[in-house]
């Protein structure tokens, strides 16, 4: 039977699960932010500027889903409807005497220091720690990435170390902050295997 992944709402934006339907409107979202992002990430392919491309991007994070690896979302702002002002996802979720994942994130510049990436955040954790029942997310940025320090310490994630040459992006290893969050109230008579 196939789950579907809920959308989340906050007082100013859905955070709509991935279809292939907005790839159109992901790519152009990608290309706005084409400059802004790029420190940030991997070098981009030929491909990754096509819709074809993130049509069968969305395809694959709504697989996550159903495989419970992950849980990604696409952030439209009210009064907005059809344009993605970022993103967020919950990656790499491992089970069994774990219960983790990956939390990542990215948004317009244009949205930037108005709290949206804050809101959007607080319904993922909740939606993480319950309906998911993880017991801890894990979030990395880069030591200059002073924003997202900053979102992160106010979120309640502690830093727990620094990895050296940790991701390859933007043409060069790049050393990151590792930081996690644990859920307060983790049950674990529902742990998931």
């Amino acid at each position: 039977m196939t789950v579907l992944q809920p959308t989340l709402s906050t007082a100013r934006l859905l955070l709509i699960p991935p279809d292939p339907s907005w790839a159109l409107a992901l790519l152009d979202y990608r290309r706005r932010n084409r400059e802004h992002l790029a420190r940030w990430e991997p070098q981009a392919g030929d491909m990754f500027y096509t819709e074809l491309y993130w049509s069968m991007r969305l395809r694959q994070r709504s697989r996550e889903w159903q495989d419970g690896r992950g849980a990604a979302f696409l952030l439209v702002r009210d009064g907005k409807p059809g344009r993605v002002a970022g993103t967020v996802s919950l990656s790499n979720i491992v089970r069994g005497c774990f219960q983790s994942c990956y939390l990542g994130y990215n948004l317009d510049h244009t949205d930037e220091g108005r709290g949206l990436m804050h809101e959007a955040l607080e319904a993922v954790i909740a939606f993480a720690f319950d309906p998911l029942a993880l017991h801890r997310l894990q979030a990395n940025y880069q030591p200059d990435n002073v924003r997202s320090a900053a979102l992160l310490r106010r979120l309640g994630f502690v830093v727990e170390g620094e990895a050296k040459d940790y991701l390859y992006l933007n043409g060069a290893w790049r050393d990151h902050v590792l930081t996690a969050l644990t859920n307060p109230h983790f049950d674990p008579a529902r742990m998931l295997a």
